[in-house]
């Protein structure tokens, strides 16, 4: 078991808990939350359960769960630093800037290697300006951009100011390209990998992203969802049994 729980106060899950918990591809951030709520309803009914951040279905990693009323501290958890790696290919572009939707551009890479991505990429860190995806979160009066992305209506983005703290050039292999990305609030890493492939003069999206931190939760101890589940009823009956 490498996950822990952090409780406001004995092991009740109504006073207020939060834990981390490695998010399987495919999944949904809200899928993990269900997954909780489902697990503590025997013991304790309705509960209020949310996510610290959403994390994109074809993306893995560490997802910060809150129960109770630690989710008044949502808005804190989600503010803290986050640590990524992800996998850029290049030579291809998509719409969502992932795997999500098909090739919509080809372009060649052969003049990007290290050197120009070492260049380029101390353009990226710091205080930039950076367009979210169209399919994204991000709500335009009202509607998510990804719901009218899907729609195929046209969608204008505003930038935003987000911080990147590190981004370091893990590993070249062509056409894929790791980096390691430490960052704050509100980055997307899509739209990095996209931005990277534009200025080395070629076409990228992200291939793959691991969710590696987010403040003090890494994904080294964080639950697994079949060990989350044990834990909780386990905690849960125990209670009951107590009582």
């Amino acid at each position: 078991m490498t996950g822990a729980i952090r409780f406001r106060s004995g092991e009740d899950f109504r006073e207020g808990a939060v834990f981390a918990v490695d998010k399987p591809l495919g999944w949904t951030s809200f899928d993990v939350v269900n997954k909780t709520r489902i697990s503590l309803r025997a013991a304790y009914g309705k509960i209020k359960v949310g996510h610290a951040g959403t994390l994109d279905p074809l993306a893995t990693g560490v997802v910060v769960i809150c129960t109770g009323k630690e989710t008044r501290e949502i808005e804190r958890y989600m503010g803290q630093e986050k640590e990524y790696l992800a996998r850029v290919t290049f030579g291809h572009t998509t719409p969502s800037y992932d795997l999500e939707s098909a090739f919509d551009g080809e372009y060649d890479y052969s003049r990007v290697d290290r050197e120009l991505l070492e260049s380029v990429a101390r353009r990226f860190t710091g205080e930039i300006e950076q367009y979210p995806p169209a399919f994204s979160a991000v709500r335009i009066n009202g509607v998510r951009a990804y719901e009218m992305a899907r729609a195929g209506d046209k969608v204008e983005m505003k930038s935003r100011r987000v911080e990147i703290k590190e981004l370091e050039i893990a590993g070249v292999d062509m056409p894929d390209v790791v980096l390691r990305v430490t960052c704050g609030k509100g980055t997307y890493i899509r739209s990095l990998a996209h931005d990277l492939g534009r200025e080395c003069g070629s076409g990228s999206y992200l291939s793959s992203l691991r969710r590696t931190r987010v403040g003090e939760f890494r994904v080294e101890e964080a639950f697994l969802v079949e060990e989350l589940v044990q834990q909780l009823e386990s905690i849960t009956e125990l209670n009951q049994h107590i009582k």
